[in-house]
């Protein structure tokens, strides 16, 4: 889905980093994360080794770990539309395997170490709640400005015998 998703939004032809698709992200330099994964086809259920860029909300891969401003990426995935982020072992059997759910499919990935695919897994997550449209700030309760209950109910408690 991600893929189809990027090939929509892309297009037959693909412009790189000046293309609306990436969301105007400078995606070849100040990556808040970057690194190999090997991830599962969306078609072909092959797995591929991709180097990936974590930055402002949007999950890249690209085939070669040197990304410059010409570089046109193999797919993203806007991570506002993710759920959650976590360790697969157990769904597939690999170790390192972690996996990457939307609404609508689970991505899977395997990091190289144990300790790499907490560092993905943290990341990924920490940007999902940076990016997530699930509490607006209309949504967002101010605690102090809450009606305070009303001194009857004050009164009430305070002549409750305590033991």
């Amino acid at each position: 889905m991600a893929a189809s998703l990027w090939r929509a939004v892309m297009g037959s032809s693909s412009a790189g980093a000046d293309d609306p698709a990436t969301g105007g992200v400078e995606f070849w330099h100040g990556a808040e994360r970057a690194g190999w994964l090997t991830k599962q086809g969306e078609y072909i259920k092959t797995w591929r080794r991709r180097w990936f860029v974590l930055k402002q909300g949007r999950l890249f891969w690209f085939k070669d770990p040197v990304v410059t401003r010409a570089s046109v990426p193999r797919g993203v995935i806007p991570v506002s539309s993710c759920l959650t982020v976590k360790g697969a072992e157990d769904v597939l059997n690999r170790q390192f395997a972690f996996e990457l759910s939307t609404p609508t499919e689970t991505m899977y990935f395997i990091a190289d170490a144990e300790k790499e695919k907490e560092e993905w897994i943290n990341s990924i997550g920490r940007s999902i709640v940076q990016h997530s449209r699930s509490v607006t700030d209309a949504e967002v309760v101010d605690y102090d400005s809450r009606p305070q209950p009303s001194p009857r109910a004050k009164k009430s408690e305070a002549s409750e015998p305590s033991e």
